[in-house]
């Protein structure tokens, strides 16, 4: 996300490096590629702006323009704007200490909507130990009760099941009654996607938010939609009082137009982002941690936050043990690679580091990718215990029974094991992989655990 428009505002902010002072012609055109930049991104007009109008005042209010260091001057000014447009802090959900907690969501069709429902309930039930009930009151689309009860089952969360009640003011009232009476704490509520266009299913919306009285009524919205969530965003906000969104298929989403533009036309925080198709894959949103990801700068805090969750602390301290032994085998590499699968995989942790549009390139150019991994693993799967222990023992025969039962070529085993020896080597010396390494040495440190590519 924001990969498009990070390269454009690291241009923007180069193009004045080095300069002794900076005058207001060069702020007129800074101004201008940053409104250019914004804009092709899919930032909504009105937000762009603000946007850049915003910053300008506060470089002449300020009276800044002698600064000596203009290009630091821009990026804290540029930062700060950003962190303000894209909400100023994380706001966690309103969930009461007691009592029944209603959220109700809302969106597009197509939206994500469902899945993110699951997603949620998953992050509640791992942070807190509250009582969760998913109820669906999508009664058009064939098998939506069905989606959110397996969804729910999968996550082990309780599922209202209505028996295909055809009345949304029913299912409403009936759910919230079975909530209380089987001392529920939370109540997460699907609706129906409906085209913001369709008043009769606008009006339904309504009908439901009144009937629910919730305390959170949430926007799901597709972030690849761009510009256009700014229009769906005003819609739903004039039919219901939106109190917060979730951006789904960030992952997909280059420019960030959706992000920069929801928060100013709602007027409600972005709370969270869907980070991938998985149900852990949704992240707390963080407005000056994404502020920092636009500019380059990174997000150091998510990713050991990450990595805390996902890592599990006495398989790390196992390993660094055997690594200070020279004892780093096969079965190690497999779980120190599903290790960076948790953490989002390659790409995952690439765009919490500094300098991520210098770190994408680097892994365009060297063909790295998350189907590396899952190739790796697939590899490693298809050895025998003996073998992964023992890799000098896979040779000819063995090595087509490898490619064979991992679906890849024997070149691919080949490079493994000569990479991995390579790792090997490299695993003696290294205390920590990528620790206070810039994003080019730690591309270099995975190519010595990856293969290219599997042409």
């Amino acid at each position: 996300m924001f990969a498009t428009l990070n390269e454009r505002l690291e241009k923007i902010v180069n193009s004045i490096k080095g300069r002794a002072i900076i005058s207001e012609t060069d702020v007129d055109f800074t101004m201008r590629e940053i409104r250019i930049a914004l804009l092709e991104a899919d930032v909504a007009l009105q937000v762009v702006k603000s946007f850049t109008s915003n910053i300008k005042n506060n470089i002449i209010g300020k009276e800044v323009l002698q600064s000596i260091k203009p290009d630091q001057m821009i990026i804290k000014l540029v930062q700060d704007e950003l962190t303000n447009i894209l909400g100023a802090n994380n706001e966690p959900l309103k969930i009461k200490k007691t009592g029944l907690t209603k959220i109700l969501f809302c969106g597009l069709q197509g939206s994500g909507k469902t899945t993110t429902i699951a997603k949620l309930a998953n992050h509640i039930k791992k942070e807190s130990k509250k009582k969760i009930l998913l109820v669906s009151a999508d009664i058009y689309r064939p098998a939506a009760q069905e989606q959110l009860q397996i969804l729910s089952k999968q996550v082990g969360v309780d599922f209202y099941n209505h028996d295909n009640c055809k009345s949304v003011e029913t299912i409403t009232s009936d759910s919230i009654n079975y909530a209380k009476k089987n001392l529920f704490d939370i109540i997460l509520f699907d609706t129906a996607g409906r085209q913001v266009i369709d008043k009769l299913m606008m009006a339904e919306l309504k009908l439901i938010f009144e009937k629910l009285q919730p305390q959170e009524t949430i926007l799901v919205a597709d972030s690849l939609t761009g510009q256009d969530a700014a229009n769906i965003s005003k819609s739903f906000t004039e039919a219901v009082n939106i109190t917060g969104s979730i951006l789904t298929r960030v992952d997909g989403d280059g420019r960030g137009g959706a992000a920069l533009s929801i928060k100013s036309i709602t007027g409600a925080p972005i709370k969270f982002i869907g980070t991938g198709e998985k149900i852990e894959q949704l992240e707390a949103f963080y407005p000056d941690r994404i502020a920092n990801r636009i500019l380059g700068m990174g997000d150091i805090v998510s990713l050991v936050e990450k990595a805390a969750e996902n890592i599990d602390q006495s398989e790390i301290e196992n390993l660094a043990k055997k690594m200070s032994k020279g004892k780093f085998d096969l079965e190690d590499f497999s779980k120190q690679l599903k290790q960076m699968g948790k953490m989002g995989g390659v790409s995952g942790i690439m765009s919490m580091l500094p300098g991520v549009s210098k770190a994408q390139k680097l892994m365009a150019e060297n063909k790295i990718s998350d189907d590396v991994i899952n190739h790796q693993i697939a590899i490693i799967n298809s050895m025998t215990k003996k073998e992964k222990l023992n890799p000098d023992l896979i040779k000819a025969s063995r090595k087509i029974r490898i490619s064979n039962g991992s679906g890849t070529r024997v070149q691919h085993v080949n490079k493994l094991l000569k990479q991995f020896l390579q790792s090997q080597k490299m695993m003696k010396k290294m205390k920590s992989m990528g620790g206070g390494s810039s994003p080019n040495d730690f591309i270099q440190k995975l190519q010595g655990k990856l293969p290219n590519n599997f042409n």
